[in-house]
């Protein structure tokens, strides 16, 4: 029961990260509009945010996946790997989600979808090559966690948000070279100051949101997966092994999160390296911090 209130938390944190992402970027606009003399720009970004919200909820795992180009599993060379899957999913009593493969070195995986029946599961070669069948079990227990406590879905609306917020403050941000202030009044240039810091902070807030998210359901999947291969232990063993792998090839900021670890191999294996502001940055939290609270289970 625990797991379903998660669960449905996350759908209510969805959709109020929607909204507030909607309500974000027409008040962006229309700060911007107002600067400019323009109210096309907050046209603009109303219409711009509401395709962006569209394109996250039905499109999230076919962009992640283009992004870490990712092909689908061949059913009979990864024959073993389909039936780790199926059998997890048949434990769970949810669908399966289809399988891909990244070629890398790496030892990653991730999972991206709107919901458990349209979603996938991504895992690189390396890491299919390197750990055992417990261990491999418990990384792929963990992403189906991701998916059944609707994890992917908000993960994605955060980097919606943040990524609109990036792009909203560098265009202002540059558009400031090539036009001045032209409002005379004191309240203009007040209003000036605030749309600068707003570009600066906004995208900025956004990221910290982002990563704070990542690293609060890293904790969660990892219970999860645990409970549901009923062997803490396997996924322990894989995190021991992932946190020597090279980073990956293909590693991006923007999916960065999505990753079972993080695909660019920064210090999370030695929480004490760490600082405060660092580790207000970190994608993912430390790994011996994850082993840890796995081998207390």
């Amino acid at each position: 029961m625990q797991m379903y209130s998660f669960r449905d938390a996350n759908i209510r944190k969805t959709w109020a990260l929607f909204v507030l992402f909607l309500l974000v970027i027409i008040g962006v606009g229309w700060v911007f509009s107002y600067i400019w003399q323009s109210p096309v720009i907050l046209y603009i970004a109303v219409a711009f945010s509401i395709v962006m919200n569209i394109t996250a909820y039905w499109k999230s795992d076919s962009i992640a996946l283009s992004l870490s180009r990712a092909k689908e599993a061949d059913q009979t060379e990864y024959r073993e790997l389909y039936r780790i899957v199926d059998n997890l999913c048949i434990s769970q009593g949810m669908p399966s989600p289809r399988v891909f493969i990244i070629d890398d070195k790496s030892e990653n995986a991730f999972a991206a979808g709107r919901n458990p029946s349209h979603a996938v599961i991504a895992l690189t070669t390396g890491i299919i090559d390197v750990l055992d069948r417990s261990e491999l079990e418990g990384v792929i227990a963990h992403e189906l966690s991701h998916i059944k406590n609707y994890d992917t879905l908000l993960s994605t609306a955060a980097v919606v948000l943040v990524g609109f917020l990036s792009i909203a403050s560098d265009i202002f941000l540059r558009s400031m070279w090539f036009r001045g202030n032209d409002r005379r009044n004191g309240g203009g240039g007040i209003l000036m100051l605030v749309g600068i810091v707003l570009a600066i902070l906004a995208p900025l807030a956004g990221v910290l949101m982002q990563l704070a998210i990542s690293r609060k359901r890293e904790y969660l999947a990892d219970a999860s997966g645990a409970l549901m291969t009923r062997y803490p232990e396997g996924l322990a063993s894989a995190l021991q092994k992932i946190a020597l792998s090279p980073p990956m090839r293909n590693a991006r900021t923007a999916t960065a999160h999505l990753f079972f670890a993080n695909p660019f191999k920064k210090d999370t294996a030695n929480p004490a390296k760490n600082s405060f502001l660092a580790g207000l940055f970190m994608t993912h939290p430390p790994i011996q911090a994850r082993i840890a609270k796995l081998r207390e289970m």
